[in-house]
């Protein structure tokens, strides 16, 4: 089946994941069948849709056409017959229990078209075992969503023993036509991908307290300030739920042996229904205080013993060929917020080390989790689990890539879609690299910046990633690092163009002010949040600003720390053209098109002179004389006067 063939989908399950899934395929445009056990349950789950559906329309996420459309398109069912009779796929979604799941399957083999592809939700139990319930295992496949369905971008597709290519593709194309990024698991493995890195990092988190080689405090500061993950790992189990994870470590232990041996903290945890901020108390208690991670307690043993369980648990991901290095960073960066993915994390620590580090803990304890992946070895040996191609010459770019999409334009794009594309210290560098490699290039002849998806062009500087702790000169080298590469751009020769869509704040309005022109979508927003956070522009805002907007509106938005709509920051000046949300790409591009077919050397000096008298209009002067004078001798000159007399179009050379 081909995704062309896929019309109608029904959801089995009205919960939070199920309603979730209904909701983004109602969106896409298909016909959904949403089923729960009891009528309160699915209406309830139908209520949640039209909530959400409203709350995206009053965001401008959707037009209330749009939404109202995609909550016409889900019908809320009790009988499985009527959900499922002329479904084209059926996506389950029950409680995260095999018994329970069996149970529907069995059903749902005796309504389903023989046609159906059937794709199970669940987080981390064997695809294979559910598969062997119908009769069709070749058409059973893992459809692994993550919550909110709606706001998360990830979708692990799990293949099963019997599951056959063409089923997987088109669940990955069904994926795909949710607006979601699909990632291949490709043998059926207890925790998949992204749990099997969470879960045994949670877990030895929790070994690491309960043997006191470290506190919560010390796990959750190296964790969040010193490693630069998005969340402490006690703070992350106890808003995911603490018995969530306990239950997939459970069903590994139970699977995979013991290397996967509940830690006694976390046990006791679940025992005591001490589950996290939904009880009101966990690793943190909500009721008198809750989290309060410190910036300064971080230990060398924690982010070691830490690392080398991820490092241990991605070789045998990959040793066992159930994913490639690429999909298991690009998973858990969708999946779990990280800055970097787990795999380029443990290689530039460097597998030798964390090797070690296993080794010494499994000779010291005994304990099975210790004991190193064979894989790990080999990989070690060859320094690292990412191969490097000796013979590409080009660079390579992770946070960002390079493209070029004709008409003489170099597209710079933000690809950090998991991280809102905020702005790292290896995005920096990047983006340094990109301008240079640009700019060198004699078939470019203008720079376009956007940031991939829709969501934001940059929602500003990814701090976690870049700072671990309150240190005035780490503060000051961090600024001196963004205005350096920032005014690189702005003193770029080729014009430069921001498109825009999304959010733009702080230092990715930043990096948009070093354009020469900036064009946005409707749904835009900006700001420099930063006074909100105790801060200021620290990338040259409260500098650049004011020379577009006038002192007085730099200030208006820097001050106040104010949301401002792409119509607002057009009056503003700050903004050259205002597009419809669906056409921002191809109005940016034919804008950086036209400036690419301008003449280089006029807009070289041009450039120059505007930014040598910015502070001093006698030297813009000066310069400006110095190249109407060089440019009077230029065959541009000549081409763009015999174009003018002719009514033709020039085609400048740059000589």
């Amino acid at each position: 089946m081909d995704v062309e063939d896929i019309n109608t989908v029904a959801v089995l399950g009205a919960g939070n994941m199920g309603h979730g899934i209904a909701e983004v395929a109602a969106i896409a445009g298909y016909d959904v069948a949403m089923r729960d056990i009891k009528e309160e349950f699915v209406q309830n789950g139908y209520e949640q849709i039209e909530w959400s559906l409203g709350k995206l329309a009053e965001k401008d996420r959707l037009s209330e056409d749009e939404a109202d459309a995609a909550l016409a398109r889900v019908t809320p069912v009790v009988e499985m017959e009527e959900a499922v009779g002329d479904a084209d796929v059926i996506i389950e979604a029950v409680p995260e229990q095999m018994d329970i799941k069996k149970d529907v399957y069995g059903e749902v083999e005796e309504y389903a078209p023989d046609r159906a592809l059937f794709a199970t939700n669940t987080s981390s139990l064997s695809i294979t075992e559910l598969a062997g319930v119908t009769e069709r295992p070749e058409q059973f496949c893992g459809m692994h969503f993550f919550n909110p369905p709606v706001r998360m971008d990830l979708v692990e597709v799990i293949s099963g023993a019997e599951t056959a290519e063409d089923t997987l593709e088109a669940i990955e194309q069904l994926a795909e036509a949710f607006d979601k990024s699909p990632v291949r698991v490709h043998k059926d493995e207890p925790g998949f991908i992204v749990n099997r890195i969470l879960v045994p990092l949670m877990n030895e988190a929790c070994w690491l307290v309960s043997e006191d080689d470290a506190t919560i405090a010390e796990v959750d500061s190296t964790t969040k300030y010193g490693m630069g993950l998005p969340m402490g790992s006690f703070e992350l189990a106890d808003l995911t739920g603490i018995d969530v994870g306990y239950h997939v470590l459970e069903y590994m232990h139970e699977v995979l042996g013991e290397a996967y041996e509940p830690s006694p903290l976390f046990e006791s945890k679940v025992e005591s229904e001490e589950l996290g901020k939904k009880t009101g108390k966990g690793f943190y208690d909500y009721d008198n205080g809750g989290v309060d991670i410190p910036t300064d307690e971080q230990s060398e043993l924690v982010e070691k013993r830490l690392l080398a369980a991820m490092a241990n648990e991605v070789a045998k991901l990959v040793g066992g060929d159930v994913a490639p290095p690429k999909s298991i960073d690009e998973a858990v960066q969708l999946g779990a917020g990280f800055p970097d993915g787990p795999v380029k994390l443990v290689d530039e620590y460097g597998l030798e080390n964390l090797q070690e580090t296993l080794e010494e803990a499994y000779e010291e304890t005994g304990h099975e989790r210790y004991n190193p992946d064979e894989y790990l070895a080999e990989r070690a040996d060859e320094g690292g689990f990412y191969v490097s191609d000796e013979s590409d010459d080009g660079l390579e770019f992770e946070a960002i890539r390079v493209e070029y999409p004709g008409d003489m334009v170099g597209h710079i794009v933000i690809d950090r879609p998991h991280r809102m594309n905020t702005i790292s210290n290896e995005l920096l560098a990047e983006l340094s690299e990109a301008i240079d490699l640009l700019e060198d290039d004699d078939e470019v002849r203008s720079i376009l910046i956007t940031g991939e998806g829709d969501r934001a062009f940059s929602a500003g500087a990814d701090v976690q990633s870049m700072a671990s702790g309150a240190d005035p000169l780490q503060g000051q080298e961090l600024s001196r690092e963004g205005q350096q590469t920032f005014g690189k751009l702005e003193a770029c020769d080729l014009p430069v163009v921001a498109g825009i869509d999304g959010y733009c704040l702080g230092g990715g309005m930043e990096l948009a002010t070093c354009a020469d022109l900036r064009v946005a979508s409707e749904r835009s927003e900006f700001g420099q949040p930063e006074l909100d956070l105790g801060l200021l522009p620290g990338w040259g805002g409260t500098q650049r600003l004011k020379h577009i907007v006038g002192e007085g509106r730099a200030k208006e938005i820097i001050l106040t720390a104010d949301r401002f709509e792409a119509a607002t920051m057009a009056d503003y000046g700050f903004v050259n053209d205002v597009v419809d949300n669906d056409n921002l790409l191809e109005e940016a591009l034919e804008l950086a098109s036209d400036l690419a077919g301008g003449p280089p050397i006029a807009q070289k000096f041009t450039k120059r002179a505007m930014l040598a008298g910015r502070d001093d209009t006698d030297a813009g002067l000066e310069y400006e004389a110095s190249a109407f004078g060089h440019l009077m001798g230029t065959e541009d000159l000549m081409e763009g006067m015999t174009a003018f007399m002719g009514d033709g179009e020039p085609e400048f050379e740059g000589k």
